[in-house]
């Protein structure tokens, strides 16, 4: 049977939408006569998903991945079955993308495929982690509980992703605001406030004579400055994308004194997560190493849970694997050889998670209140600059005329 999705009027005239399965749009139309509802657009559901997918591959955004599964968890707590809390969510979502992706995945179900298999299908949407969770959900029977906990994780991820974020912007922000105000002073004022000085035969200062140099240069050159600017993050990007210059940028960002240790911080408080959570479900530990080593953002991290991967699967404890690369936190170490000793790995690595971001939120936190006035004082230092260049003239020309 195929999924249909309908707009039909009742006897009274109110115009009703849902969906409802049959073999053919023609059955679709006599269901809907049977119950008193002439159909006004009777459309297939699995066409309308090729319709508004058009050979690209549907991506949902990391707030509607995790309302949906929070929405799905508590469909399944309430007993509905797997295909009808499908059809619940394709009504009830407002976006025809999101509807048009449910329903291929409802599709799929109707053809025979597990769920982790149909969700597998869309990987820009549910990555390894969700289909991985999703397959321990369907093996263990808990697939509401495992929801449950995804949702959980997505929130708290989506958290931490907007410290990051709120950290991030606000600089940038400034610094633009700030490089676009002395740029602007720099080839417009500038050389219209000291052309007065120019015209007569005063001998300038030299802080006056190097910042009319500079405006000069900057006045011409601008444009080469833009395109050299546009250059080299465009080759920046291209370079990011060989494993082996990401690789050497990223332990080059590891090194540095307070990025390094935040940045070390976040993945570590994303492959603990992701390991309680796979561990938690009944997923073997190899399947959750591969699945955490796949959101790890480090190079040099990802390798160090490759190769750890590696020697679990050769007899060695988790906790020593970790530590064999000397890239993790040492607490966060210390904390799964607890959880190992004790058989509560995954409440161990629950706390680990928690203490990590909680470092990162601390981290972003100090860092915001030493780089706001750092902008503000460096941005302060420049414009003090510029005017004592521009004052220097005035001033040297009061002390003559007394």
């Amino acid at each position: 049977m195929t999924a249909f999705r309908y707009r039909a009027v009742d006897l009274e005239g109110r115009e009703i939408q849902g969906v409802l399965d049959a073999d053919s749009s023609r059955q679709a139309r006599s269901a809907l006569r049977a119950q008193g509802l002439f159909a006004l657009d009777v459309a297939s559901l699995h066409a309308q998903a090729d319709r508004v997918f058009a050979g690209r591959t549907p991506r949902l955004s990391a707030t509607a991945l995790m309302l949906l599964t929070r929405q799905w968890s508590t469909l399944l707590d309430a007993g509905i079955p797997v295909e009808r809390a499908l059809a619940a969510l394709v009504e009830q979502s407002e976006e025809e993308t999101t509807r048009a992706l449910l329903s291929a995945i409802r599709a799929e179900l109707q053809a025979g495929h597990p769920l982790h298999r149909a969700l597998a299908a869309y990987p820009r949407s549910f990555d390894s982690l969700y289909c991985a969770l999703v397959a321990a959900g369907e093996q263990s029977g808990q697939l509401d509980r495992v929801l449950a906990r995804l949702a959980d994780h997505l929130e708290s991820r989506g958290a931490l992703r907007q410290k990051l974020i709120q950290a991030v912007v606000y600089p940038l922000l400034v610094v633009f605001v700030a490089s676009a105000v002395v740029m602007a002073l720099m080839v417009y004022v500038v050389p219209q406030v000291v052309s007065v000085f120019q015209s007569g035969k005063q001998s300038l200062p030299l802080l006056t004579r190097g910042l009319i140099a500079l405006s000069d240069f900057l006045h011409w050159s601008w444009p080469l400055l833009a395109c050299l600017g546009f250059g080299v993050v465009w080759s920046l990007r291209r370079a990011l994308r060989e494993i082996g210059f990401r690789r050497a940028a990223h332990k080059r960002l590891m090194r540095l004194p307070v990025v390094g240790r935040l940045l070390t911080a976040m993945d570590s408080a994303r492959l603990a997560q992701t390991l309680a959570i796979l561990a938690g479900s009944g997923v073997p530990l190899l399947t959750a190493l591969q699945a955490g080593g796949a959101v790890v953002w480090l190079v040099p991290l990802r390798d160090a849970v490759e190769q750890a991967t590696v020697d679990v699967r050769e007899g060695a404890a988790l906790h020593k694997a970790l530590a064999k690369a000397g890239r993790f936190p040492p607490l966060l170490v210390h904390m799964i050889a607890s959880g190992e000793s004790s058989g509560r790995l995954d409440a161990m690595l629950d706390k680990a998670a928690q203490q990590q971001a909680d470092e990162v939120g601390n981290r972003l936190s100090l860092a915001m209140s030493l780089l706001e006035p750092l902008l503000i004082l460096g941005m302060g230092a420049v414009v003090l600059v510029i005017v004592l260049a521009i004052l220097q003239p005035i001033i040297e020309i009061n002390q003559l005329i007394r």
